[in-house]
C-alpha cells in the first residue's frame, strides 16, 4: 500500500490546474473508505451510502477551491458528510412521511438483511442499540468509537460545544448499554 499523502500536499496539488485531478484521486484515496464507512453507520444501507459517498466528494470538489486552511481537511469533509446525512434521513422521513421510531425500525430490518454488516451477534446488537440513539448523539458515538475522532474534532464536525458532545457521548453509552442489557 503506498504511503499516505499528507493533505497539504493534496490542497496545494489541487490548486494546480495541471495537477487537480491527480490531487483529487489522492483525496479519494485517501479518505473516500472512511467517509463511506462513517455515512454507512447512518444510513445502514450500502446503496444510500454509496450515492451519498459520490454526493459528498461532489461538494469536496466543487468546493476544495474555497478551502480555507484554517480547518483540518478530514474535519471539513466529515462536516459535508454529516450533513448529507442528516439532510438525507430528513428527506426520507418527509418522503415516506414516516416517523423517525417507523424509519429507525426499518433501518434496523435493513440492518439485519445486509450482507454487508455481517460481523458477529455483538456487532450487529450494537448496530440495533445505535439506532435507537437519537441523531446527532448516533453521530457522537460514530465518530469518537468508530473513527477514534478527539472531541474538538468532533466539535469543529458538528459546530458543537465538546462539553455538550461529551454529555452526548456520555448519555448515548448509558443508552446503548441499557438496550443490550435488556436484549440479553
Amino acid at each position: 500500500m503506498p504511503p499516505q499523502v499528507e493533505d497539504a500536499e493534496i490542497l496545494s496539488k489541487f490548486q494546480d490546474e495541471k495537477t487537480r485531478n491527480e490531487a483529487f484521486n489522492l483525496l479519494l484515496n485517501k479518505y473516500q473508505q472512511k467517509i463511506y464507512w462513517h455515512i454507512r453507520r447512518m444510513v445502514i444501507d450500502h446503496d444510500d451510502a454509496d450515492d451519498l459517498v459520490q454526493d459528498v466528494f461532489i461538494k469536496v470538489w466543487k468546493n476544495l477551491p474555497g478551502f480555507r486552511s484554517d480547518a483540518q481537511l478530514y474535519t471539513w469533509m466529515y462536516r459535508i458528510a454529516t450533513n448529507e446525512c442528516i439532510t438525507f434521513l430528513n428527506k426520507k422521513k418527509q418522503k415516506n412521511n414516516i416517523s423517525l421510531d417507523d424509519m429507525d425500525y426499518e433501518m434496523v430490518n435493513t440492518l439485519a438483511d445486509s450482507s454487508y454488516f455481517n460481523g458477529d451477534q455483538a456487532q450487529k446488537k450494537l448496530q440495533k442499540a445505535l439506532l435507537t440513539l437519537p441523531e446527532k448523539q448516533r453521530l457522537v458515538f460514530n465518530m469518537k468509537y468508530y473513527e477514534d475522532m478527539k472531541y474538538d474534532e468532533i466539535s469543529q464536525v458538528l459546530g458543537t460545544s465538546v462539553g455538550a458532545l461529551k454529555a452526548s457521548f456520555h448519555l448515548a453509552v448509558k443508552k446503548i448499554e441499557t438496550f443490550l442489557l435488556s436484549e440479553d
